[in-house]
């Protein structure tokens, strides 16, 4: 659970509505409100600025939006986490919002629940990213620590921005390590291939291990209401679906922009935008959100989409059962050269039973695990 230390600016020209914000957040924070714009700026513009901010955005005098822009134009204030809290949840409303500079966006009526994850995980990943830019700070005899501090830094940005798709989606932690687990088989099986060894070394295939929890980062910009619909989504819902893997480049681009600025490298970043946006295209060009085909699809992508699938089938959804391992199997093989690349098939063909292994050590329901088993 967080300190008390970190603060919370809640920004809302109605005193009810911040008022229920703060009770929610007070256990936890150190809360102060501002009931206009004008307000708000001046408090993150102060000696002593908030750690977080939660924006509305319909406001007298300056919007929320112009808010996010100005701050996000400060050098003092930047790197402030915005999440706008709003009753506006249209598509449009919510790209705006992220295009001004917000890193979440959360609908009233609020959820308790949902807002001090969201926080947490956005407390997390600023503290990492926060990390990453003291970097160049560490003294050079200190090679050994440093390295280690940058890896552990590294792995607590991956987990922090999983773990905030985690809470907008129903996919669970189990997913992410069995698709990160397939992917690392799968990558070290094709590393000889001749399409492939010059790619994938000992070093790139650690970075995509690494990487590929972040392959869902970007459905913290898809709303709740398309994320946890039980049925069929309709062709309007799908399309806004799809703006997931736009999403997850965007935020990944973000954090690489604070390690550069921090005068460091960031080819791990590089690798989880690949995948991000790239998991969804398909061989023969049907994908999205470019409809990338053949070669043009990055490498990482081809395997996340093979990767991603495959577990998709064999897990529990709300909108269908888990499938036995053997039925996902024929359809990943049907796939071949329309879908997936067919040299990921044939490798995945020689690793199905590997990947059954991974699938059963990571089930997270026992009606998955007893298919698996069969």
């Amino acid at each position: 659970m967080d300190t008390p230390k970190n603060r919370i600016l809640i920004v809302d020209d109605q005193p009810a509505n911040a008022e229920i914000l703060v009770e929610v957040l007070k256990t936890y924070y150190k809360c102060s409100v501002a009931l206009n714009g004008e307000k708000a700026i001046q408090i993150a513009n102060s000696d002593t600025p908030p750690d977080l901010i939660l924006l509305d955005i319909n406001m007298p005098g300056i919007s929320g939006y112009e808010v996010c822009r100005r701050l996000k134009k400060g050098d003092r204030t930047e790197n402030i986490p915005v999440i706008f809290v709003t009753t506006l949840n249209d598509e449009d409303d919510e790209t705006y919002g992220f295009e001004m500079g917000a890193i979440d966006y959360i609908s009233k009526p609020i959820r308790p629940p949902v807002v001090l994850a969201r926080i947490r995980t956005h407390l997390a990943l600023k503290k990492a990213l926060d990390s990453l830019a003291r970097q160049n700070d560490i003294l050079e005899e200190k090679v050994t620590e440093r390295t280690r501090e940058v890896q552990l830094t590294r792995d607590v940005t991956i987990q922090s921005l999983a773990s905030l798709a985690e809470t907008r989606d129903n996919e669970t932690g189990g997913h992410i390590r069995r698709t990160q687990n397939y992917m690392f088989t799968l990558a070290h099986n094709m590393a000889d291939h001749p399409r492939f060894s010059h790619y994938l070394d000992e070093y790139t295939i650690k970075l995509i291990y690494k990487s590929a929890p972040l392959h869902d980062i970007g459905k913290v910009g898809v709303s709740d209401a398309i994320l946890l619909k039980p049925g069929k989504l309709t062709e309007g819902e799908m399309e806004e679906m799809k703006q997931h893997t736009v999403f997850g480049k965007k935020t990944i681009e973000r954090a690489e922009i604070l390690y550069k600025q921090a005068g460091g490298n960031s080819p791990f970043l590089t690798v989880a935008k690949e995948i991000a946006y790239s998991h969804h295209e398909k061989w023969d060009g049907n994908g999205y959100p470019n409809g990338a085909k053949g070669d043009e699809i990055p490498i990482p992508g081809r395997l996340m989409a093979l990767a991603d699938v495959y577990d998709a089938l064999i897990s529990r959804r709300v909108y269908k059962p888990p499938f036995a391992h053997s039925k996902a199997v024929d359809l990943i093989l049907k796939g071949k050269g329309n879908h997936f690349d067919p040299d990921v098939v044939d490798a995945f063909d020689s690793l199905q039973e590997e990947f059954r292994r991974i699938a059963i050590e990571f089930a997270d329901f026992t009606e998955e695990k007893r298919l698996l088993e069969l």
